[in-house]
Protein backbone atom coordinates (compact mmCIF):
# COMPACT_ATOMS: atom_id res chain seq x y z
CA UNK A 1 0.00 0.00 0.00
CA UNK A 2 1.27 3.74 -0.87
CA UNK A 3 1.54 6.20 1.65
CA UNK A 4 -0.36 9.37 0.51
CA UNK A 5 1.28 12.12 0.71
CA UNK A 6 0.15 15.47 -0.84
CA UNK A 7 3.22 17.21 -2.65
CA UNK A 8 3.51 16.73 -5.88
CA UNK A 9 7.89 16.17 -5.65
CA UNK A 10 7.26 13.35 -8.54
CA UNK A 11 5.26 15.57 -10.47
CA UNK A 12 7.80 17.95 -10.77
CA UNK A 13 10.67 15.54 -11.05
CA UNK A 14 8.90 14.28 -14.48
CA UNK A 15 8.13 17.03 -15.89
CA UNK A 16 4.62 19.29 -14.98
CA UNK A 17 3.58 19.08 -18.14
CA UNK A 18 2.12 15.58 -17.02
CA UNK A 19 0.90 16.38 -13.51
CA UNK A 20 -2.94 15.48 -13.14
CA UNK A 21 -5.37 18.09 -12.66
CA UNK A 22 -7.74 17.67 -9.71
CA UNK A 23 -9.98 15.61 -11.32
CA UNK A 24 -7.06 12.85 -12.34
CA UNK A 25 -6.43 13.83 -15.94
CA UNK A 26 -3.41 14.88 -17.56
CA UNK A 27 -2.74 18.46 -18.65
CA UNK A 28 -1.45 19.57 -22.02
CA UNK A 29 1.47 21.62 -22.17
CA UNK A 30 -0.36 25.00 -22.91
CA UNK A 31 2.56 26.34 -24.84
CA UNK A 32 2.97 26.40 -28.70
CA UNK A 33 1.26 23.00 -29.04
CA UNK A 34 -2.05 24.71 -28.61
CA UNK A 35 -2.08 28.46 -28.31
CA UNK A 36 1.19 30.76 -29.60
CA UNK A 37 1.98 30.44 -33.56
CA UNK A 38 5.85 30.35 -34.54
CA UNK A 39 6.60 32.44 -37.21
CA UNK A 40 10.21 32.69 -38.90
CA UNK A 41 12.20 33.49 -42.48
CA UNK A 42 14.17 30.87 -44.40
CA UNK A 43 15.23 31.00 -48.11
CA UNK A 44 12.81 28.57 -50.18
CA UNK A 45 15.39 25.86 -51.53
CA UNK A 46 19.37 26.14 -51.09
CA UNK A 47 20.81 27.97 -54.07
CA UNK A 48 23.32 25.41 -55.02
CA UNK A 49 26.54 27.29 -56.81
CA UNK A 50 26.81 26.40 -60.42
CA UNK A 51 29.79 27.49 -62.47
CA UNK A 52 30.34 28.06 -66.06
CA UNK A 53 30.98 24.48 -66.54
CA UNK A 54 28.01 22.96 -65.11
CA UNK A 55 25.81 25.35 -67.82
CA UNK A 56 28.45 23.87 -70.47
CA UNK A 57 27.81 20.38 -69.47
CA UNK A 58 23.96 20.42 -69.40
CA UNK A 59 23.83 22.07 -72.81
CA UNK A 60 25.82 19.57 -74.11
CA UNK A 61 24.17 16.75 -72.42
CA UNK A 62 20.85 18.54 -73.74
CA UNK A 63 22.08 18.64 -77.45
CA UNK A 64 22.95 15.35 -77.07
CA UNK A 65 19.48 14.18 -75.86
CA UNK A 66 17.50 16.25 -78.43
CA UNK A 67 19.70 14.77 -81.18
CA UNK A 68 19.61 11.20 -80.23
CA UNK A 69 15.87 11.84 -80.34
CA UNK A 70 15.91 13.74 -83.87
CA UNK A 71 17.63 10.70 -85.17
CA UNK A 72 16.90 7.77 -83.04
CA UNK A 73 13.27 8.60 -82.82
CA UNK A 74 13.05 10.69 -85.92
CA UNK A 75 10.77 12.92 -83.90
CA UNK A 76 11.32 16.68 -84.05
CA UNK A 77 8.62 17.67 -81.90
CA UNK A 78 10.06 15.23 -78.74
CA UNK A 79 13.80 16.98 -80.13
CA UNK A 80 12.32 20.56 -79.56
CA UNK A 81 10.46 19.65 -76.70
CA UNK A 82 14.33 18.40 -75.02
CA UNK A 83 15.41 22.03 -75.85
CA UNK A 84 12.80 23.88 -74.64
CA UNK A 85 12.64 21.72 -71.29
CA UNK A 86 16.57 22.61 -70.86
CA UNK A 87 16.05 26.49 -71.39
CA UNK A 88 13.55 26.17 -68.97
CA UNK A 89 15.76 24.24 -66.68
CA UNK A 90 18.51 26.73 -66.86
CA UNK A 91 16.36 29.99 -66.44
CA UNK A 92 14.83 28.46 -63.38
CA UNK A 93 18.44 27.08 -61.99
CA UNK A 94 19.63 30.95 -62.18
CA UNK A 95 16.81 32.31 -60.53
CA UNK A 96 17.87 32.93 -56.89
CA UNK A 97 16.28 31.80 -53.95
CA UNK A 98 13.58 34.28 -52.63
CA UNK A 99 13.16 34.52 -48.51
CA UNK A 100 9.93 33.26 -47.50
CA UNK A 101 7.98 34.27 -44.31
CA UNK A 102 6.33 30.98 -42.71
CA UNK A 103 4.32 30.91 -39.79
CA UNK A 104 2.85 27.62 -38.04
CA UNK A 105 -0.41 27.40 -36.46
CA UNK A 106 -1.25 24.85 -34.23
CA UNK A 107 -4.95 25.67 -35.37
CA UNK A 108 -4.88 26.72 -38.55
CA UNK A 109 -2.22 25.07 -40.19
CA UNK A 110 1.01 26.43 -42.02
CA UNK A 111 1.26 29.72 -43.56
CA UNK A 112 4.07 29.99 -46.67
CA UNK A 113 3.63 33.57 -47.45
CA UNK A 114 0.12 34.44 -47.46
CA UNK A 115 -1.01 30.92 -48.53
CA UNK A 116 -2.60 28.73 -45.95
CA UNK A 117 -1.72 24.87 -46.05
CA UNK A 118 -3.67 23.22 -43.18
CA UNK A 119 -2.78 20.22 -41.56
CA UNK A 120 -5.48 17.75 -42.95
CA UNK A 121 -3.55 18.01 -46.54
CA UNK A 122 -0.95 16.26 -44.78
CA UNK A 123 -0.79 12.34 -43.65
CA UNK A 124 2.53 12.85 -41.56
CA UNK A 125 5.87 14.88 -41.22
CA UNK A 126 9.38 14.08 -41.25
CA UNK A 127 12.60 16.18 -40.99
CA UNK A 128 15.82 16.16 -43.14
CA UNK A 129 19.03 17.28 -42.36
CA UNK A 130 21.62 17.59 -45.11
CA UNK A 131 24.54 19.92 -45.73
CA UNK A 132 23.74 21.70 -42.86
CA UNK A 133 20.69 22.42 -43.08
CA UNK A 134 17.83 21.62 -41.64
CA UNK A 135 13.96 20.85 -43.32
CA UNK A 136 10.31 19.50 -42.87
CA UNK A 137 8.75 17.56 -45.05
CA UNK A 138 5.23 17.14 -45.53
CA UNK A 139 4.00 14.45 -46.82
CA UNK A 140 0.87 14.96 -48.59
CA UNK A 141 -2.83 12.61 -47.95
CA UNK A 142 -3.36 13.05 -51.71
CA UNK A 143 -1.28 10.46 -53.83
CA UNK A 144 -0.04 12.28 -56.12
CA UNK A 145 -0.13 15.67 -54.17
CA UNK A 146 3.44 17.54 -53.60
CA UNK A 147 4.95 17.34 -50.26
CA UNK A 148 6.22 20.88 -49.01
CA UNK A 149 9.42 21.20 -47.81
CA UNK A 150 10.22 23.88 -45.29
CA UNK A 151 13.46 25.07 -44.01
CA UNK A 152 13.78 26.19 -40.88
CA UNK A 153 16.76 27.71 -38.45
CA UNK A 154 17.65 25.44 -35.45
CA UNK A 155 16.34 28.18 -32.75
CA UNK A 156 13.23 27.72 -33.51
CA UNK A 157 13.10 23.51 -34.82
CA UNK A 158 11.86 21.96 -31.61
CA UNK A 159 9.01 24.56 -31.16
CA UNK A 160 7.81 23.70 -34.69
CA UNK A 161 8.51 20.03 -33.97
CA UNK A 162 6.24 19.81 -30.82
CA UNK A 163 3.15 22.01 -33.02
CA UNK A 164 3.62 19.33 -35.73
CA UNK A 165 4.09 16.66 -33.41
CA UNK A 166 0.77 17.57 -31.36
CA UNK A 167 -1.56 17.40 -35.01
CA UNK A 168 0.59 15.08 -37.20
CA UNK A 169 2.55 11.84 -36.86
CA UNK A 170 6.11 11.70 -37.54
CA UNK A 171 8.16 9.24 -39.73
CA UNK A 172 11.79 8.83 -40.36
CA UNK A 173 12.14 10.19 -44.10
CA UNK A 174 15.16 9.27 -46.46
CA UNK A 175 15.76 11.01 -49.76
CA UNK A 176 14.85 9.08 -52.79
CA UNK A 177 17.46 8.18 -55.76
CA UNK A 178 15.69 11.51 -58.28
CA UNK A 179 15.75 13.74 -54.67
CA UNK A 180 19.48 12.14 -54.10
CA UNK A 181 19.54 12.64 -57.96
CA UNK A 182 18.18 16.72 -58.42
CA UNK A 183 20.71 17.61 -55.30
CA UNK A 184 23.76 15.97 -56.84
CA UNK A 185 23.08 17.94 -59.92
CA UNK A 186 22.95 21.22 -57.93
CA UNK A 187 19.08 21.45 -59.56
Amino acid sequence: MKPETSDNSYWKDAGEDQAPDQTGQENSRSGYADDEPVSWSAVEYIDAHKGFIWYVVFVVVALGMAAAAFFLAQSITFSGLVIVMAAAVIVFSRRPARTVQYTLSGKQGLYVGEKLRPFDEFKSFGLLHEDGHDSIMLIPTKRFGLGVSVYFPQEVGEDIVDILGARLPMKDLKLDMMDKLIRRLRL
